[in-house]
């Protein structure tokens, strides 16, 4: 899909509901060299950091736990948490969360851990 429509309202929960597969983020909208992306998250993600950027997490629905080496930060409905550049992290879900984040174009999800649930490249939604 083309870039969306930046000049018209976007709709969370409709575009949440264009997709049920989970830690696998779309991109709906971009701003500067950053995009706007949202996933499903359940269970635990990997252990990763990203050198060169910091990351934005929002909760739209539900809730997770940002867990760091040295502490974990637990975040529902509605919270922001900012992930430092360089900090190793990993995001885990006890049930499904729906998650925004926003960081430049271009960075993966896994940063740089890589493997087997690294997107290369998120679809625009």
């Amino acid at each position: 899909m083309a870039e969306a429509n930046q000049r018209e309202a976007i709709d969370l929960g409709e575009k949440f509901g264009l997709f049920s597969d989970q830690w696998s983020p779309r991109i709906i909208a971009g701003l500067n060299d950053l995009h706007v992306k949202i996933a499903k998250i359940e269970g635990e993600f990997v252990w990763h950091s990203h050198a060169e950027t910091d990351e934005f997490f929002l909760v739209h629905k539900g809730s997770f736990v940002m867990e760091y080496r040295d502490r974990s930060v637990t975040l529902k409905a509605g919270d922001v948490h900012i992930v430092p550049r360089g900090v190793e992290h990993r995001p885990v879900a006890a049930a499904e969360c729906e998650i925004v984040m926003i960081e430049p174009a271009g960075t993966l999800n896994t940063g740089d851990a890589g493997g087997d649930r690294t997107v290369e490249a998120p679809p625009w939604i």
